[in-house]
């Protein structure tokens, strides 16, 4: 691995039985970069995070996460911070915020052992950071979905993580909503040093926080920055148009067809 590339992803297949979820997958990340990764709904996007974060394995290939396998990297802890898409809420659940946020050093010390006071503190520390602080005491269950999004990324940092993985962040939130998030996320990338994954289905959000996007359908089509990405590679995904869209000048097709597949 590249002392430069955080994630190695190289020749990776994953099937659910005999039906392919992913072929031939291979990316790489670098440190300090923002990737978003896109596509349709089924074309692999959250299998590819779960191979990450270790809920799977590759049927083949590789993956290697600042060095070490994604199993080994989930079990330090302090490497992958993982945000879910939809994570549930209940109105009961008893937890305060402080003490969902605190939650997430668990990974980092074990459920059993207590936090080290240094790691309270940067946990309180991202409370306040995310806008939280006068929620702290408040019941999780009693949020509102944009508020739970930011406990959950607070909760996702609070182990000092060097990757941040989101699983469409952006979902049911509105325009302005997102622009705010963008500016958001963009500003604690940059306080924390963090590489930062984004799974989403909205090119637009995804281009306004990305370095470089990979548009993935079970195997991956294009990686590459937001305003090389071949018109018709995105037509065929998501029958749509980069210039429609606002994203920027779409390439024309004899272009798209002599750059062929980026995958560097």
């Amino acid at each position: 691995m590249n002392l430069d590339t955080i994630i190695e992803i190289s020749n990776v297949d994953f099937a659910y039985g005999r039906q392919p979820a992913l072929q031939q997958i291979d990316l790489s990340i670098e440190r300090g970069g923002t990737l978003g990764l896109i596509g349709p709904n089924g074309g692999g996007k959250t299998t590819l995070i779960k191979l990450l974060i270790g809920l799977l394995r590759p049927t083949g290939g590789s993956i290697r996460v600042d060095g070490m396998t994604s199993i080994a990297a989930v079990r330090r802890g302090d490497v992958i911070g993982y945000v879910p898409q939809n994570a549930a809420r209940r109105e009961k659940f008893p937890l305060s915020v402080r003490q969902a946020v605190h939650l997430g050093l668990s990974g980092k010390t074990g459920m059993l052992r207590s936090c080290r006071a240094e790691d309270l503190k940067f946990a309180d520390f991202l409370i306040g950071r995310v806008g939280m602080g006068a929620e702290a005491d408040k019941p999780v269950g009693q949020l509102s979905g944009g508020q739970l999004q930011r406990v959950l990324i607070a909760r996702a940092l609070s182990p000092r993580p060097k990757i941040l993985l989101l699983d469409e962040p952006t979902t049911g939130i509105d325009r302005r909503g997102q622009e705010q998030f963008i500016e958001f996320l963009l500003e604690l990338k940059k306080e924390l040093n963090l590489t930062v994954v984004i799974v989403s289905h909205d090119l637009r959000s995804v281009s306004a926080m990305s370095d470089r996007i990979a548009c993935l359908n079970v195997s991956l089509h294009c990686h590459d920055v937001p305003h090389r990405l071949p018109a018709d590679v995105i037509f065929r995904m998501f029958a749509c148009d980069l210039q429609a869209m606002g994203i920027g000048p779409a390439c024309d097709h004899d272009h798209a067809a002599a750059d062929g597949v980026h995958a560097g």
